[in-house]
């Protein structure tokens, strides 16, 4: 058995909790791209669009993470002849999932906004693209503020399945030290005060958020 103090595995937790914030990021910023344009889609006046993105929608939130991380890093190896590495797999499974999710939640906003909006916006001779532009989009912002931060939360700790397929991050990192040390309850006890402190801020700004536009409202 390797001996580890104390010090020692809190700043490999730390030093490996880099790569959990880092693909959260790209989750994130990469599923909120996708995820605008799939809701655009959802509340799209073509029927077409609106029939694809459900499937899209429908498909990843109906489906473990897990499944999409195996079926990324195995399935695209298998079907296309493409060798994924871990981080690249595990950034385009968590970029999906989490699109999935806030083209849901932005569309809901969207749908959210009184009728009386888009018809106002009709009466002022505006498009359809200019009434999201001008009108209905900027209230749908305000209103969806608040989850969205919330589902930063989901997205930190999904990333902890990336392990799955051999990502190298603070799960992982955890469960190799843990395997030498043999100090199990110690290693992830340290493991799960990081994701604490990684999500609890989020949730608390996600709550106050939420109360502070309410009573704006």
């Amino acid at each position: 058995m390797q001996s580890f103090t104390l010090t020692q595995i809190l700043m490999n937790l730390l030093w490996a909790t880099r790569w959990t914030v880092a693909l959260s990021a790209i989750a994130f910023i990469g599923g909120g791209l996708v995820g605008f344009l799939v809701m655009l889609m959802r509340i799209s006046p073509r029927k077409i669009f609106r029939y694809l993105s459900g499937i899209y929608v429908e498909f990843f939130q109906g489906t473990p993470l897990l499944m999409q991380l195996f079926l990324t890093f195995f399935g695209l190896s298998v079907l296309l002849g493409i060798n994924l590495s871990p981080w690249v797999a595990a950034a385009i499974a968590l970029t999906t999932y989490s699109s999935a999710f806030l083209a849901e939640i932005w569309r809901g906003s969207v749908a959210a906004i009184p009728q009386g909006q888009w018809e106002a916006a009709n009466a002022l001779g505006f498009n359809y693209v200019r009434q999201l532009q001008r009108i209905i989009l900027p209230q749908a912002v305000k209103m969806s503020v608040p989850p969205t931060v919330g589902f930063a939360v989901q997205v930190i700790k999904g990333t902890s399945l990336a392990s799955v397929i051999g990502f190298v991050e603070l799960a992982r990192t955890a469960t190799s030290i843990s395997n030498v040390t043999f100090q199990p309850f110690l290693v992830f006890s340290f493991a799960a005060l990081i994701y604490f402190c990684l999500c609890f801020p989020l949730s608390l700004l996600s709550k106050r958020l939420e109360q502070r536009f309410a009573l704006q409202g």
